[in-house]
């Protein structure tokens, strides 16, 4: 039989060793530096402290912020981190990204045995693996203490244990049991992808799903997963858990901009172009390539998915970067496939895709020159000549019509990726504010535990009180003289300091042009 890849002879791999490959290199990629930068603003922060107390005083039930009750989200997400901290020694950087790391680190080679369910190829299903396991959005969110990650992981089982329910029924389980996990960690999402997967369902003609006993069975055991938690924060806090929960923090994101968060329609298109790259320049190819081969189980799923999810998120009132992350399994599912297509072809590549990348390498240059005038750390200038190289490279085998184009592009983006994760540059929100963690250091050390801390600092910071393990809030200036006259702690920067005239004796430290006082 003609092999497929020329390197074919030397690695004609199983199913099982391409899902340890996958595996390998997902936990490797998604592992690398993860303790090496500080928590961010917002989610990180906010979901760590809330772990944290969950881990120390080990009421696994009733979550709180600093004493007090929280329940904006369900608490799988947080049970996870307090785990990690058991596990792993203590509260720090490393612990509480860890396990939700390596949740979505295995959607990669889980993406890989959805493949092998939906094409009749193992090659569509190694490119869509590939394809997810590259793409930027997916590692960076995945890494950090937020609830996305995961969610795409159990969504992905959920549709795998759909497929393999047509062969053996005792997969219907899984159905009803990765639903009640979503919904513990996301709550009403649960509807939206629960009903990509009954669209699909519908489409394919599934029939026989509904009179699966397992899967029957598989729904009474979600339900049992959820319901218990949400009775137990009713009963305890009565209408107004249903109020906050249900409407404030679910329902009102639908239809109206919650804390500001607003944008236009296309949105998410926009964050597909910033970080989908270069992966998104064959997406409209996989898309036309689906709708041709619409009778297909394959396409019947990214058609659907990416009609409902993209319509979902893209008619919302909120809009955030991260509402967009159910929708990156159905992009590489479709843009492996057209990669296998554009494999085996016989005819020449469009010249539109050698202009394209010919365009990429230009700006892999003009990042690199920047990275090297601005004198950014040494990792990122040779990440950006990796960039040159692999979009050089492709291009030229694009223009010499050799398919090799493909393996160079996974090679590339994944060495790439990985010099970004081993530098702080991959959260790169953390420039956006001045640094946390030292001003954090003389909130901690100048304040007894449990004190509340007064800034003059107009942005609250969730980073900022995990780090000095102190509530800080932001205070407008015209109650800060008010509060200094109470004995209150205030963390003010040096222009506000001024402004109210307060003595220089007053100052317990410094740090980041920010000063902790309180009147002795």
């Amino acid at each position: 039989m003609k092999k497929i890849f020329r390197f074919s002879s030397k690695i004609a791999w199983t199913d099982s060793q391409w899902l340890l490959f996958f595996l390998l290199a997902a936990l490797f990629l998604w592992m690398l530096g993860l303790g090496n930068v500080p928590l961010r603003d917002w989610d990180e922060g906010s979901h760590a402290i809330v772990a944290r107390e969950v881990y120390r005083q080990g009421n696994w039930l009733h979550l709180t912020y600093f004493d007090i009750p929280y329940f904006i989200k369900p608490p799988l997400v947080y049970w996870l981190i307090a785990l990690s901290y058991h596990l792993l020694g203590g509260v720090g950087e490393f612990s509480s990204r860890f396990n939700l790391a390596l949740i979505t680190a295995c959607g990669v080679p889980l993406l890989y045995s959805l493949g092998r369910e939906l094409f009749s190829r193992k090659l569509d299903a190694i490119f869509a693996a590939s394809v997810y396991l590259t793409l930027l959005p997916v590692l960076r969110h995945g890494r950090l203490v937020m609830l996305d990650g995961i969610i795409n992981t159990f969504f992905i089982i959920l549709l795998l244990c759909l497929l393999k329910e047509r062969k053996k029924q005792i997969w219907g389980i899984g159905i009803g049991i990765c639903l009640g996990l979503i919904a513990l960690t996301k709550g009403i999402l649960v509807l939206a992808l629960w009903a990509i997967a009954g669209v699909f369902v519908l489409v394919t003609r599934q029939w026989k799903l509904f009179i699966n006993p397992f899967a029957w069975l598989g729904l009474g055991l979600g339900i049992a997963i959820v319901i218990p938690w949400f009775w137990v924060q009713w009963q305890t806090h009565g209408d107004f858990f249903i109020e906050l929960y249900f409407n404030s923090q679910s329902l009102d994101r639908l239809s109206q901009a919650v804390e500001g968060n607003t944008g236009a329609p296309w949105y998410y298109l926009l964050e597909l172009v910033k970080y989908s790259l270069p992966w998104l320049l064959f997406l409209p190819g996989g898309l036309f390539l689906a709708w041709k081969q619409r009778g297909k189980t394959w396409s019947s799923l990214v058609l659907v998915g990416t009609i409902l999810f993209l319509g979902t998120i893209s008619l919302m009132q909120t809009k955030l970067p991260w509402y967009i992350m159910p929708y990156y399994p159905f992009f590489a599912l479709t843009v492996g496939a057209y990669l296998a297509y554009l494999w085996q072809k016989k005819y020449r590549y469009s010249y539109i895709f050698i202009g394209l990348f010919t365009l990429l390498t230009s700006i892999a240059c003009g990042g690199c020159i920047y990275f090297i005038v601005t004198y950014h750390p040494f990792i990122l200038i040779v990440m950006g000549f990796l960039m040159i190289g692999t979009m050089g490279l492709t291009t030229w085998k694009l223009w010499k019509q050799d398919r090799h184009f493909i393996p160079i592009l996974f090679i590339g983006l994944y060495l790439s990726l990985s010099l970004l994760m081993l530098s702080p540059a991959w959260l790169w929100e953390l420039n956006e504010q001045y640094p946390v963690l030292k001003v954090a250091a003389i909130a901690k050390a100048h304040t007894p535990e449990k004190t509340t801390i007064y800034t003059s600092f107009p942005d609250y910071r969730p980073s900022l009180d995990f780090y000095s393990d102190r509530l800080v809030i932001s205070t407008p200036p015209n109650t800060l003289r008010q509060l200094w006259e109470e004995g209150k702690y205030l963390l003010l920067d040096r222009q506000s300091f001024e402004a109210l005239q307060l003595p220089e004796n007053a100052i317990l430290g410094r740090a980041e042009n920010f000063v902790l006082v309180r009147d002795r």
